[in-house]
């Protein structure tokens, strides 16, 4: 997935020329007949704060960053994607770095020293802290790393990224959010429905994997309600909603979605929705992670 030095060393010379020019023009793969956008979530959440000990000492949160646009990258000195989107990292935040704030989270098990030692290798330039169960559970379990969350000035998640990315469309989101000129790009906005922040899942009206076709609307709205309110049993301690959302290869909320649907879909079946959706928990880490590298 990674470029070779002298391709990257190449691509940033034209990336640097183009935000110079005319703003960043590449983002999300788009045809050259089309216009390239970018998207936010629309009346995006709060983002959960946390308070660690970064390497050198200092405390990490983000509250500290207040007012500027947070880039919040899980990561690990092992992955090979994470490897290479730290040189674009590090040029980012050195070229907004007034406006706006890095934060490293590590999910290494390596002695810090060895994190330290990787950490000067590459010359990070922006917090690095480990991150604890609690907080990788409240931000989605973090199934893939590298997984970048973009917050807005206000601390709000808008995006969220999975895998190594294009540095031009971190490079144009930053821009938007910070009002500068990104050329002829288009800023679109959606709902969040759990693909962004997994607790949104009770928003959702379709889920991965899950045929809700044969059902009525009043039929569906019992379904999404059970799906939210019933825990998958894989191990992953998330609702059904959420496993389906988190990990799409889980044959046992697959299964268990399929069940509901079935029960529903059958004659005599109820089609009241609860008086009330059920909260459900928060949930625990899963079982085991699936870095992508």
């Amino acid at each position: 997935m990674s470029l070779n030095f002298h391709c990257r060393a190449g691509l940033r010379y034209v990336i640097a020329f183009l935000l110079l020019c005319t703003g960043p023009v590449l983002v999300h793969g788009q045809q050259s007949d089309e216009q390239p956008t970018i998207r936010f979530v629309r009346n995006p959440d709060a983002a959960p704060d946390f308070k660690l000990t970064g390497l050198d000492g200092k405390p990490v949160t983000l509250a500290d960053s207040k007012g500027k646009v947070i880039l919040l990258n899980f990561w690990a000195t092992w992955c090979g994607p994470c490897r290479a989107e730290i040189p674009d990292l590090v040029e980012l935040q050195n070229k907004y770095k007034d406006r706006l704030q890095i934060l490293g989270l590590v999910v290494d098990d390596d002695d810090q020293d060895a994190i330290k030692a990787f950490v000067e290798k590459f010359g990070i330039n922006y917090p690095v802290a480990a991150a604890t169960d609690d907080i990788r559970i409240q931000y989605g379990g973090i199934p893939a790393l590298p997984t970048s969350f973009v917050l807005d000035a206000e601390g709000r998640i808008v995006q969220k990224h999975e895998g190594l990315r294009d540095p031009v469309l971190y490079e144009t989101e930053i821009r938007a959010l910070l009002s500068l000129p990104i050329g002829n790009v288009k800023v679109e906005t959606f709902e969040d429905t759990g693909q962004i922040f997994l607790k949104n899942a009770t928003r959702a009206t379709e889920l991965p994997g899950v045929n809700l076709s044969k059902l009525t609307p009043a039929q569906k709205t019992v379904a999404l309600h059970k799906f939210n309110a019933e825990a998958c049993t894989c191990g992953c301690q998330y609702t059904l909603a959420q496993c389906r959302i988190y990990d799409r290869n889980c044959e046992i909320s697959k299964t268990a979605t399929a069940k509901v649907i079935a029960s529903l879909a059958a004659p005599h079946a109820p089609t009241r929705p609860p008086a009330a959706a059920q909260s459900a928990h928060p949930p625990a880490p899963p079982a085991s992670e699936k870095p992508q590298e």
